[in-house]
């Protein structure tokens, strides 16, 4: 394992690895959100459960991170060592991210939905001392802290209840009540989460996520979306996500509002809630299925929405239909751009503009600078197609562990996306196409490479290309391209089979197709845009 415990909070190490940004953002203090919340309305609702019907005032919030916060510290854990979670949404998450910045750990979230193998790689890359637990993860996490050197597992057991008796993470915060504890001084340039994103290679990379990106977002979403103390927000993304975290449910907490949790989304149970006048739901956000499913929902003509200001949608195209039906029920459905790097959010359309500028992401917000750039590095004009440039407080210091992917990703203080888009006359967004060859299934980022490295592995496979086709349901899906090697025979059932034991659900083809040959230039590489060509709005010859 790497020996890096404390590089990331050391804001000349992150300067160094990216030598042509700016050394340092300058020291701003990382101020404590919930130690002012405490002192201004302590018995105020800050975080709901739906599934447990608990509720925590910003002054319980405020206890249990200091309780876990103490527990870390009597392991040892401080600046700059890592702690992991592996849970389904719960208050847990908001425990751990405050707690870590009390002690100026850094937190690593995990995606419940990848298989141990994938979740072997990202422990090993990010080395957590800690590894907190739900139940349902038990087996996962005790193989993962035998393959990784995890030092200690807490875990999280609802299951009999949720009383410290029966559930060892509860205890603690029980245990640790009320210890003294000194907090860790940080700034803004102090680095708060890792969220790896799938990584164009087969390798997921560490995005490093600061304090400051967690502030900037909060000022950047805020204003346009109307939080503030009376907003209660319906959180139903995973938490482990950005979109998740940061949409509303960080902005939500920072303005001294209340986040009310989904553990995990069902369409019916959520229109339940909104239309349900004594949960007081004001906003909501998700990418683009949720929606789908709720609007497909029987109830969905009979909920009451009148009650719901804002409603956010983002992480994937959104299709017309679902704009426009959301319309006809009175609501306008915002969209925005982000990115795990960008905190996420980058661009954003005020509902007031969905009609008018309908499949626009919208105008880039007030504390970011955006650029379109085109190849010879120029910026482009309205309606001429670039990759997005981005640049600005809420844009990442860089990947852990990845100073060539950071060097890579980067021109100067400007991210490069990897996205195509243009902008009219008026300065709204439009995002084209995605400028690299990942597809977002279920508002879940895919990078065909990692795929076919599993592919590869089949012995019946010779050549091997994915490619995402558009799906009712998921927006987006796999389509496996292979070449045979000569006198072998492959089914989707095998290949469907073979990945869904090695990737995660959302990253397993839906078919596959068998040709010849694969498309390529004079060097070798796939072309992809014409696989494209030869499936896309066509019956792909899939075999079954």
């Amino acid at each position: 394992m790497p020996a890096i415990k404390n590089f990331v909070a050391d804001p000349q190490a992150i300067a160094a690895m990216r030598s042509s940004r700016p050394a340092s953002r300058g020291a701003v203090p990382a101020y404590d959100w919930l130690t002012c919340h405490r002192a201004h309305r302590p018995r105020k609702e800050a975080v709901r459960e739906l599934g447990s019907q608990r509720s925590f005032s910003y002054a319980d919030l405020d206890r249990r991170a200091d309780s876990v916060a103490a527990y870390f510290s009597s392991l040892g854990v401080g600046r700059g060592d890592r702690v992991a979670l592996l849970a389904h949404n719960g208050v847990e998450f908001f425990d751990l991210q405050f707690a870590c910045g009390r002690t100026g750990a850094i937190a690593v979230l995990l995606n419940w939905r990848l298989t141990v193998t994938e979740l072997e790689y990202i422990l090993n890359d990010s080395s957590p001392r800690i590894l907190v637990h739900d139940a349902a993860f038990t087996d996962a996490a005790k193989t993962l802290q035998r393959l990784c050197g995890i030092e200690t597992l807490l875990c999280i057991d609802t299951s009999a209840g949720i009383g410290s008796a029966t559930n060892p993470y509860e205890a603690v915060v029980d245990a640790f009540n009320g210890q003294a504890l000194a907090h860790v001084e940080l700034t803004h340039d102090d680095v708060s989460t890792i969220m790896y994103t799938s990584g164009t290679t087969g390798h997921p990379k560490g995005a490093m996520i600061t304090h400051g990106m967690n502030f900037w977002n909060c000022v950047n979403l805020g204003l346009p979306a109307g939080i503030g103390l009376d907003t209660v927000h319906l959180s139903v993304l995973p938490l482990f996500h950005t979109g998740g975290l940061n949409c509303y449910s960080n902005p939500v907490l920072h303005a001294g509002g209340t986040v009310v949790i989904m553990r995990t989304f069902d369409p019916g149970r959520a229109l339940q809630v909104i239309g349900d006048q004594s949960q007081g739901i004001t906003h909501f956000f998700a990418v683009p299925a949720p929606y789908q499913f709720m609007m497909q929902h029987p109830e969905f003509e009979t909920t009451d929405l009148s009650r719901l200001r804002c409603a956010g949608v983002g992480g994937a195209p959104c299709a017309l239909t679902i704009l426009q039906t959301w319309a006809a029920r009175g609501v306008l459905l915002g969209q925005g751009f982000g990115m795990t790097e960008t905190s996420p959010s980058c661009i954003f359309l005020d509902p007031a503009d969905a009609v008018r500028k309908l499949g626009s992401t919208g105008k880039v917000l007030m504390h970011t600078e955006m650029r379109i750039v085109n190849e010879a590095g120029g910026d482009c004009g309205p309606d001429e197609i670039g990759e997005l440039w981005v640049a600005g407080p809420n844009i990442t210091p860089g990947y852990w562990n990845r100073p060539d992917a950071t060097a890579s990703s980067f021109e100067g203080r400007w991210l490069k996306t990897g996205d195509a888009a243009r902008f009219d006359d008026e300065g709204f967004v439009y995002i084209v196409d995605r400028w690299k060859d990942m597809y977002i299934s279920g508002g879940e980022n895919v990078y065909p490479a990692e795929v076919e490295n599993v592919l590869y592995q089949l012995p019946q496979v010779a050549e091997a290309a994915v490619i995402g086709i558009p799906h009712d349901k998921w927006g987006e899906v796999g389509l496996a391209v292979l070449v045979l090697k000569p006198g072998q025979e492959l089914d989707r059932s095998t290949v469907v089979g073979y990945c869904g034991e090695r990737l995660a659900r959302f990253k397993v083809p839906n078919d596959i197709a068998v040709i010849e040959a694969l498309p390529r230039n004079a060097t070798g590489k796939v072309l992809k845009r014409e696989l494209r060509k030869l499936f896309l709005g066509s019956q792909a010859p899939a075999i079954s």
